[in-house]
């Protein structure tokens, strides 16, 4: 059985005073609910605040972005040692907005991930098609090329701790979501992938989740699905009881 992962992705979103109460309320509300991982993404100026509100609650904290380079002349950047030095356990990468605004690729990503699972990260590493590539009917080959040039350079140790998350990208924060057989083809699309390339039961055990446009009124739905392990929940995420609902889906 596989543990799913709730993880919220505030984006650009939330202080440091606004991370500290969120976190707060949410372990008040989520307390009692086991067998699932809940994970919240803060912005890097909010983790340290998001981190020490999480201690003692059954909520862990991640980034939204981690650099591939442990130190160096680098502005800007944060590396996973400063991420896991102040208490982070998870990092998104490769989310279809860093690839659309900052012009992040596959090869990116592949190092960035490699980088994460060295310090000691868990990465959840995203990957999903464009509304024109859909239409085109070329989700698969998208969806494959992404695997293939992100994902398949790992070893099976390093890939084993690795969560991938499906994000069509027509879906997000555009209101507009994959309905429930969309999604789980796609999931299962990108299972046979990991299948080939690390064998059955590493496809068996690796946690694939569903973001887009995820409300408290669509999780259900979507975790009931046999091969959707969890949700990658953006805008949603924002508010504590909204997201305490979907946690509780």
């Amino acid at each position: 059985m596989r543990t799913p992962v709730i993880a919220g992705n505030w984006k650009m979103y939330k202080s440091a005073h606004e991370a500290r109460a969120f976190v707060d309320e949410l372990g008040s509300l989520i307390g009692e609910i086991r067998h699932r991982e809940v994970v919240i993404c803060a912005p890097f100026v909010a983790l340290p605040a998001a981190v020490s509100a999480a201690r003692g609650s059954n909520v862990e904290i991640g980034a939204q972005d981690v650099f591939w380079m442990k130190e160096g002349a680098f502005t800007g950047e944060v590396s996973g040692p400063m991420l896991t030095a102040i208490g982070c356990r998870w990092v998104i990468i490769g989310h279809s907005e860093r690839r659309q605004y900052f012009c992040e690729t596959d090869e990116n990503v592949f190092k960035k991930t490699v980088a994460a699972i060295e310090s000691g990260l868990k990465p959840i590493v995203c990957i999903g098609e464009k509304l024109s590539e859909r239409e085109a009917g070329h989700e698969e080959r998208v969806l494959g090329e992404q695997f293939q040039r992100g994902l398949a350079g790992l070893t099976p140790d390093q890939f084993a701790r690795v969560t991938i998350a499906y994000e069509p990208v027509w879906a997000i924060g555009t209101g507009r979501n994959a309905t429930p057989e969309i999604a789980s083809h796609a999931h299962k699309f990108i299972r046979t992938q990991v299948k080939a390339r690390f064998g059955a039961p590493c496809a068996e055990e690796c946690r694939i989740l569903y973001g887009g446009s995820v409300k408290s009124d669509n999780a259900s739905m979507m975790l009931a699905q046999d091969d959707i392990d969890g949700l990658l929940v953006g805008s949603a995420s924002l508010e504590a009881k909204c997201f305490a609902q979907i946690v509780d889906a």
